[in-house]
C-alpha cells in the first residue's frame, strides 16, 4: 500500500532561490551568496547576501548583479569625495538589492534557513542547486582530494530536506508535458512565460523574484499536485542521482 500524505496548509509551504557566484579556477565552482525565503504569500522571510568562505574567482555581475561590495562583511564606509564616480556607482550596486548591504556569515545563514524550513514544504526551481547534505568546504576538500576537480556538480547550502517536502517546478511532470520536454529541465524563465504569460529574470537574477515565480507556478497547480501526492502517485521526475544526498 502506498503511503499516505497529507496536504500542507499555507503555514506550512515557503518558497526559496539562491544566487551563486564563482569559486577555483574559471570560476567553475558555485558558491551561495544571496539567498531569498518568502511564506506563501510572497512575504520575506530571509533577504540576505552571504560571505563567502573562499576566494571570488568569479562574480558573474552580468547575470547575478553582485560585486565585492555585496559580499563585504563591513557596510562601506561614507567616501571622501561624494562626487566620486567610484563612490556612486557602489552606493548604486546596493542600492539596487532590497536586503541588507552588509553580508551574513555563511554558518549564520545556514542555521537560520535551516531553522526556517525545518518540518516545512520548500517550493522552488531545481533546489537541488541549493541544498545539500555536506559544506562548501567539505565538497571543495573532496574534490582536491580527487585531484583538483572543479566540475563536478555542486550544491551550495549544506542542508539536506526530506524529498517529500520538496515541490520542484523544473521536475514536476504536468509543466514539462505541457511543453513537450517530459525528459528535459527547463528554466524558470520559460516555465513562467509559457505556463503564466509572465516574464522573469528579464536582466540579471533576483533570487526573490524567483522563489515568489516558483511559488506562483505551484499555486496554480497546487490542487493537482497535492492530490496525487495524497493518492500515492509522485508527479515529479527524479532530481539528477549525483544530488541524492540533497534529500533525506
Amino acid at each position: 500500500m502506498a503511503p499516505h500524505y497529507g496536504s500542507p496548509n499555507a503555514d506550512q509551504v515557503l518558497a526559496m532561490s539562491c544566487t551563486v557566484v564563482g569559486v577555483g579556477p574559471g570560476g567553475n565552482t558555485s558558491m551561495v551568496a544571496r539567498v531569498s525565503i518568502c511564506d506563501f504569500r510572497g512575504a520575506i522571510l530571509l533577504e540576505c547576501y552571504v560571505v563567502p568562505t573562499m576566494a571570488v574567482t568569479d562574480y558573474r555581475t552580468s547575470t547575478t548583479g553582485i560585486t565585492p561590495a555585496h559580499l563585504s562583511s563591513r557596510k562601506p564606509p561614507p567616501p571622501q569625495n561624494p562626487k566620486s564616480y567610484f563612490a556612486f556607482k557602489v552606493d548604486l550596486e546596493l542600492t539596487r538589492h532590497p536586503c541588507k548591504a552588509t553580508a551574513t556569515k555563511f554558518t549564520d545563514v545556514q542555521r537560520n534557513v535551516a531553522d526556517i524550513i525545518k518540518d516545512k514544504v520548500i517550493v522552488g526551481h531545481s533546489l537541488w542547486n541549493d541544498l545539500s547534505g555536506r559544506s562548501p568546504w567539505h565538497m571543495f576538500q573532496e574534490a582536491v582530494a580527487t585531484g583538483g576537480n572543479w566540475r563536478f556538480p555542486y550544491s551550495v547550502l549544506g542542508i539536506p530536506h526530506p524529498a517529500v517536502n520538496t515541490r520542484d517546478v523544473a521536475l514536476y511532470q504536468p509543466f514539462r508535458n505541457a511543453l513537450r520536454s517530459p525528459n528535459q529541465l527547463v528554466r524558470l524563465p520559460t516555465l513562467t512565460f509559457h505556463l503564466m504569460g509572465r516574464r522573469c529574470q528579464e536582466s540579471q537574477q533576483n533570487p526573490m523574484e524567483n522563489a515568489r515565480a516558483a511559488l506562483d507556478l505551484y499555486r496554480s497547480h497546487a490542487n493537482e499536485w497535492e492530490s496525487a501526492i495524497r493518492d500515492g502517485q509522485w508527479p515529479s521526475a527524479l532530481p539528477p542521482s549525483s544530488f541524492s544526498r540533497c534529500y533525506l
